[in-house]
């Protein structure tokens, strides 16, 4: 559910009042649930836990080690709709009364989920790009970070389909190996998921419905044949078991991850037997270290994530 404009107008007030984001770069993030669902009225207290919400949480993880001083804040602001709002409110609100706002614009940024649906940007706020595919298409070229291009943008989108597909990538199986990570009560082996992912593309409505967008997202793998749902899957089920090398079979999966929503996958992903504590400390505890993982990777543009941040690193 959306932000009522009077709950936008609140939640950008408290922001850009914030002493915390002065001469510091703002990342505003989507996150479900938070700060409207606590009880009682928001304040600028409340709001220096949003970095503790799952979203922020993992991309503040993703920031290079090397980046000591000057890091990023991150503040959840529910829904891609909320945080496009949020971006050009913000804005619109510091020009009206720069005096009494903490917030230097040209560090203001954006990242929200690519997604099936496109979110379209209204056309008062007159911003460079009419909706999220167009960002998308202007920002990756075969599923990698066009660096020229990505220089010129403030808000982001991501590459693959919400942020749990950048839980799944295949770079991350040593990591669920460490943590001995299960799936379905055997051990986690994320080619199996994979092939899960391709199976369940038939029964997927959305998907169905998007059938052409995606086409144009993967139009780089050409044997994938995007007529027909059912033909989708059976072409990449095809060329992922005749692929010849690494590169072909990673080029396939991140091409699923672009189509597929990886979130009930990841949402079945279970501790050890012998795990003590509770589910949600165990995925905690995981994608920190995968957080970990993105924040050593900066000169790929394969890694969509540190890329990001690799250009926010000059507004510092």
């Amino acid at each position: 559910m959306s932000l009522k404009p009077e709950q936008l107008i609140q939640h950008c007030e408290i922001i850009i009042s914030s002493r915390r984001i002065k001469n510091k770069i703002v990342v505003l993030c989507e996150g479900e649930g938070g700060i409207w669902e606590t009880k009682g009225r928001p304040s600028p207290q409340s709001y220096s836990k949003m970095e503790q919400m799952p979203d922020a949480n993992f991309y503040k993880a993703c920031v290079p080690k090397l980046w000591s001083q000057y890091r990023p804040e991150f503040f959840n602001c529910g829904d891609r709709k909320d945080v496009l709002d949020t971006y050009f409110t913000l804005s619109k609100l510091h020009d009206e009364n720069k005096d009494n706002s903490y917030l230097s614009l040209e560090k203001l940024f954006a990242i929200v989920d690519v997604d099936l649906q496109t979110q379209n940007i209204t056309k008062e706020y007159n911003y460079s790009f009419s909706d999220t595919e167009a960002i998308f298409c202007d920002l990756y070229t075969k599923l990698n970070i066009n660096e020229e291009n990505a220089k010129q943008h403030r808000i982001w989108v991501t590459g693959l389909i919400h942020k749990e597909a950048y839980f799944i990538i295949p770079e991350l199986q040593p990591i669920f190996d460490t943590f001995s990570t299960l799936y379905n009560s055997n051990s986690l082996v994320l080619r199996d998921i994979y092939l899960t992912m391709a199976d369940a593309i038939i029964t997927d409505s959305d998907l169905k419905s998007n059938l052409s967008k995606v086409s144009n997202r993967i139009s780089h793998c050409s044997g994938l044949d995007c007529s027909a749902i059912d033909k989708l899957r059976d072409s990449w089920k095809e060329q992922f078991e005749n692929a010849q090398n690494h590169t072909q079979k990673n080029e396939l999966i991140l091409a699923l991850l672009t189509l597929k929503n990886a979130k009930y996958y990841w949402n079945q992903i279970q501790p050890p037997s012998d795990w003590t504590s509770s589910v949600q400390t165990f995925k905690d505890q995981l994608l920190l270290e995968i957080g970990r993982f993105y924040s050593e990777q900066s000169n790929d543009t394969k890694y969509h994530i540190p890329c990001f941040f690799k250009i926010l690193r000059q507004f510092a």
